[in-house]
């Protein structure tokens, strides 16, 4: 019970550090609005064009863009996630003092990531989605069943998505400078996510494989649980088998990484 307050303590004081950032918030919700806007009017032209296409119809492209602009920071899949300090403190030689800690290291950036999501989630997503599914024409469930199941398979594409990024962190270990393995994470996750197109749009064997691969889970997967499109409890399985695979491979590569004592600047 106390470590699961500990951890709990770790993610409510992540919330409260980013919620202080007022102006930087209010930047990244305007910052949204304006790229879902971007992004809608480029859907409602292809969907004049090829209407129902990757089975959506138009109010559910709308809906997907503005589900995408709330979610994009809430899962850093452009970045701003924990990885950079955690990238930091490895190369700095900080990460000892971590090591030393009476907490998982893993567990604990864990709950540092899920309390900058939830964060980022109310103070940066829900404004962007509240005004585009406002102003456009939008396919928004009226039941809170579907709600609720939206909700929770967000809650398990910050898992995944954390433990996507825990290993790039970990490169740390071996690289003098992670920059370009960064970089290389913010291309594929945006490629891969559906974050550009919805993944269902994609053609043959390429679809099959982009949507079988962990970055499907943060975007693609809640946002067709929440337009009707998959099963949740389908969709809750896929999601939480990459959540432990990745989690479990993040676990060997830190052990790996510890036990080479390779600290970058240490």
């Amino acid at each position: 019970m106390d470590t699961a307050r500990l951890y709990a303590a770790v993610a409510a004081g992540c919330f409260r550090r980013y919620a202080t950032y007022r102006v930087a918030t209010a930047a990244g919700v305007f910052t949204n609005t304006v790229f879902g806007l971007i992004l809608v009017y480029t859907y409602l032209a292809l969907w004049d064009e090829r209407p129902h296409l990757g089975g959506y119809d138009q109010a559910q492209a709308v809906t997907y863009v503005w589900v995408g602009q709330a979610l994009l920071s809430t899962l850093a899949i452009g970045g701003g996630g924990v990885e950079d300090e955690l990238m930091e403190r490895i190369r700095t030689g900080d990460i000892a003092i971590d090591l030393y800690r009476p907490a998982d290291l893993q567990l604990w950036w864990l709950a540092a990531d899920l309390g900058r999501a939830l964060f980022q989630l109310v103070g940066r997503g829900v404004v962007p989605f509240v005004f585009g599914v406002l102003v456009f024409p939008a396919a928004v469930p009226g039941d809170v069943s579907t709600w609720c199941a939206f909700l929770f398979a967000v809650l398990l594409a910050m898992v995944v998505g954390y433990g996507i990024r825990f290993l790039v962190a970990l490169s740390a270990f071996w690289l003098l400078d992670g920059t370009g393995v960064v970089q290389m994470a913010w291309l594929v996750g945006f490629f891969c996510s559906g974050m550009l197109f919805p993944l269902n749009v994609f053609p043959g064997a390429l679809g099959e494989v982009v949507r079988a691969l962990p970055w499907s889970s943060l975007l693609q997967a809640p946002a067709d649980v929440l337009l009707g499109e998959a099963d949740p409890w389908g969709t809750y399985l896929f999601q939480a088998g990459w959540a432990v695979a990745l989690l479990a491979v993040g676990r060997m590569v830190q052990v790996m990484a510890t036990r080479r004592v390779v600290v970058q600047g240490g």
